[in-house]
């Protein structure tokens, strides 16, 4: 007699789907990890540090390290150079095989968050690429970008479907009443910028408990159904 029936069977695949959802979130959230660990010791030795310049091969998915750079001073303006790896005296060049196979570790999986954070060096004709390192704290980040816009906002109404980390509403008190509003005011940009840092908190686990608040009969703006995927983030004082 077959054991393998086909209600065994379909069980199985029901499990190892499971099993592979698991594995690629704790993928992502090592991947983005491995991220924060380079860009603490980065900023350690090189407090200017934002920028990390490397040429990228797709076909094997390895990469170079070429430079760390700094902030770009101006819209116009070239990134600070801090660092290219000529420099022997240079506090960087003793890590900086730490920070290759870091920023490898990194961008490894195809869907790694990372991703979000690279983008191809404008200033460069070659195969040159930009990871910006993500901010010491996500959360102080998102509301000073948030309240630069919405000065009265206290939290923000995230989901974190398929967009990763969409602002659905930002919470404001007014007058002492609390208002949802849907009518954000910052520029596509900056959507960019907060949507990828949404959604690094909900991938890191510690952060998603730490800053992500489960809502209790909340009505979805947009008439989806609300899921444990649509949470609260408060957003702490900014100075």
């Amino acid at each position: 007699m077959n054991d393998y029936t086909d209600s065994h069977i379909t069980s199985l695949a029901q499990q190892r789907e499971t099993l592979d959802r698991e594995r690629r979130r704790i993928e992502k959230a090592y991947a983005l990890a491995v991220l924060d660990h380079t860009a603490a010791y980065l900023r350690a030795v090189c407090p200017e540090a934002v920028y990390v310049e490397f040429a990228y091969y797709g076909n094997t998915r390895a990469l170079d390290l070429h430079e760390v750079l700094g902030a770009q001073p101006t819209s116009l303006g070239t990134c600070t150079f801090l660092w290219d790896g000529t420099e022997d005296d240079h506090p960087l060049t003793e890590l900086s095989d730490n920070i290759e196979m870091d920023l490898q570790i990194a961008l490894e999986p195809y869907d790694s968050p990372a991703w979000a954070t690279v983008n191809r060096n404008s200033a460069s004709d070659g195969n040159s690429w930009l990871l910006e390192l993500p901010p010491p704290d996500r959360a102080a980040r998102i509301a000073e970008l948030v309240r630069a816009f919405h000065p009265e906002a206290t939290g923000v109404v995230v989901d974190g479907h398929a967009a990763g980390g969409r602002v659905l509403e930002i919470v404001e008190d007014i007058k002492g009443a609390t208002n949802f509003t849907t009518k954000r005011r910052w520029t596509r940009g900056h959507d960019e910028v907060i949507t990828r840092l949404v959604a690094q908190v909900f991938a890191l686990p510690a952060l998603a408990q730490r800053h992500l608040v489960h809502l209790q009969g909340y009505r979805h703006p947009y008439g989806s159904r609300t899921t444990d995927l649509v949470r609260l983030m408060p957003l702490p004082p900014t100075s």
